[in-house]
């Protein structure tokens, strides 16, 4: 039997209520187990002298960002012993997204990482499947990626959390549950070339797509990217359903070979019908029409990835949207207890078993205040402080959430914003959320004229005086992609309501003494964004794990966005006090 069935046949409803009862119980149990395992490494030794007493913990380890560790994990990185930081076998390096920072982080890992995102998927399937009856029987249309790992010195590889689980043991001799069927063969999932992979991934899905219950990918980002790509390229897809013969751009072996079998024998009555919805005038509803069994759709939506929900309804004809788990590369955090709630209303459920969670509280002036998982309040803002069993102590998250209930005893958290994350040209602080909110209010003014926004960044312009915002928007027709003249009085009426959403410290400071200058935006072309995430990506950010920056603040990112402007757009009026 594999290690994963083991591991899921140990669980079942049962453990989740037990756990969610126990938190204090689970969370003291982690921690033991994690300063017993780790109080002999290096790092804490200076602080423990081999100890592995809560309270002394407590006192005398330091809240830690990466920046304080990334030495220690360094020094693995490039051969010394694992006993630096940890006080089990380092098997491998999870790298970030690398575009809330700008730069990738290297965190260190082992396989209790990889057994808590076995858990994590368990159980948020276990959860869906209480809510949506018929799933069982059906297969997800699921756009899972991998990216090329690179090895350090050490000899153990660094990837992505998706890339170390894709390639690991643990997926490879998954059980055959519903969750874990998916309409790509595993050889697309490997494949390192994201264009190959998001073709076949498309073909296979659509030649199957009467078994589609679930459509699905990390991110609603890459849903959206996913169905951009279709319309390009869904009459070279028609030929290959049209011929049976895959494209000869496909040249991954493994990859072509094993999707060749599911494309099977020519099928022109399929083309035909894929042919006939997307030659459509608008792709409105587009996603249930092509696999029109589709229950759900699961990603995540909280965050930045919030912008992208219009988008994503226009397309699904606005299926249910899940987003059904809290993860990162530092560790797991939570499930979505309520994955029929809306996008907006969506708290995770922190399981007590995979680290041990403090909290800092957020805005508490001058005074530090770190609570327990099971001692945070009703209504209060928190940064999380993680220590896992791979060698980070008391790592801040940079994340801000806000307790919203219980579930048994186990709090449930909304995530607020990145913390730091802010735009500002005075002395006003504008976070992602304020951002979000504001730009989502525009988008109303925007769906009156048959407009969509399909991606836009920010950035804080100094050069002028005074100082003002600028966003970058990537806009497209509903019924056509190309906008052949945009309506100067929508855009304008875009920025104002921009403005007037933002808060109040900004539209004091832009309308008592005009410390702050009129709003604007710059439409790009189209594209833009593609070039955008194609940067990042030489950068080094991670390409199944991009997330479009809210701020822009590398200066050859900025630059890109200039080379696009098409239009620009001032505010002509002040927002309301």
């Amino acid at each position: 039997m594999s290690l994963c069935s083991d591991l899921c046949d140990k669980l079942d409803e049962n453990v989740l209520e037990e756990l969610t009862s126990n938190v204090k119980q689970v969370q003291d149990n982690v921690l033991e187990e994690i300063l017993t395992l780790n109080a002999g490494t290096e790092y804490l030794r200076r602080f423990l002298h081999g100890s592995s007493d809560k309270e002394l913990f407590k006192k005398n380890v330091p809240v830690t960002t990466y920046e304080d560790v990334k030495l220690y994990i360094d020094r693995v990185a490039n051969g010394e012993p694992f006993d630096v930081i940890s006080g089990k076998p380092i098997t491998g390096f999870l790298l970030s997204s690398g575009t809330s920072g700008g730069k990738r982080k290297m965190f260190p890992r082992n396989n209790k990482y990889l057994e808590n995102l076995i858990f994590i998927y368990f159980y948020r399937s276990l959860v869906i499947t209480k809510h949506i009856d018929g799933l069982e029987h059906g297969k997800g249309m699921v756009f899972n990626f991998c990216t090329p790992e690179r090895n350090t010195p050490s000899g153990l590889p660094a990837s992505s959390a998706t890339t170390s689980f894709f390639k690991s043991d643990y997926f490879k001799n998954r059980p055959s549950y519903w969750h874990w069927s998916f309409t790509s063969p595993d050889e697309v999932i490997l494949c390192s070339d994201n264009k190959q992979s998001l073709y076949c991934h498309l073909l296979c899905g659509i030649v199957q797509r009467d078994e589609v219950v679930k459509v699905g990918a990390a991110f609603v980002s890459i849903l959206v990217r996913a169905i951009t790509f279709l319309e390009k390229f869904w009459k070279e897809i028609c030929t290959n359903i049209r011929c049976g013969h895959l494209s000869e751009w496909i040249t991954d072996i493994s990859c072509r070979d094993s999707v060749s079998k599911i494309l099977g024998e020519p099928n022109p009555e399929l083309a035909d019908l894929i042919e006939n919805e997307c030659n459509q005038k608008s792709w409105e509803g587009i996603i249930p029409r092509l696999w029109p069994k589709t229950k759900f759709i699961e990603s995540i939506a909280t965050g930045q990835m919030a912008q992208h929900i219009p988008t994503l309804e226009f397309y699904s004809n606005n299926l249910l949207l899940i987003s059904s788990s809290y993860v990162s590369s530092e560790t797991m955090f939570g499930i979505n207890m309520n994955p029929l709630c809306k996008p907006q209303d969506v708290s995770y459920t922190f399981m007590p078993n995979f680290s041990y969670f403090e909290f800092l509280l957020v805005d508490a002036g001058d005074k530090v205040e770190i609570v327990d998982l099971v001692d945070v309040k009703l209504g209060s803002h928190y940064e999380p402080l993680v220590t896992n069993h791979s060698g980070l102590h008391r790592h801040k998250m940079g994340d801000v959430l806000q307790v919203t209930g219980f579930y048994n005893s186990a709090p449930q958290f909304r995530f607020v914003r990145r913390g730091n994350l802010v735009l500002s040209v005075h002395l006003e602080i504008t976070t992602d959320e304020d951002l979000l909110n504001a730009v989502t209010h525009a988008k109303m003014v925007l769906e009156s004229s048959n407009l969509m926004l399909i991606d836009f960044t920010s950035y804080a312009d100094v050069s002028t005086t005074p100082g003002h915002y600028v966003l970058y928007w990537e806009l497209k027709g509903k019924y056509n992609n190309d906008i052949a003249e945009i309506d100067n009085k929508v855009l304008v009426e875009c920025c104002y309501v921009v403005e007037e959403s933002l808060n109040n410290f900004y539209k004091e400071f832009r309308s008592k003494d005009g410390s702050i200058g009129a709003l604007e935006i710059r439409v790009v072309q189209q594209g833009t964004f593609d070039s955008l995430m194609e940067f990042f990506i030489t950068q080094g950010a991670s390409s199944t794990q991009y997330k479009t920056p809210i701020c822009i603040k590398s200066s050859e990112a900025l630059a890109i966005l200039e080379e696009k402007v098409r239009s620009r757009f001032f505010t002509d009026k002040v927002p309301f006090l």
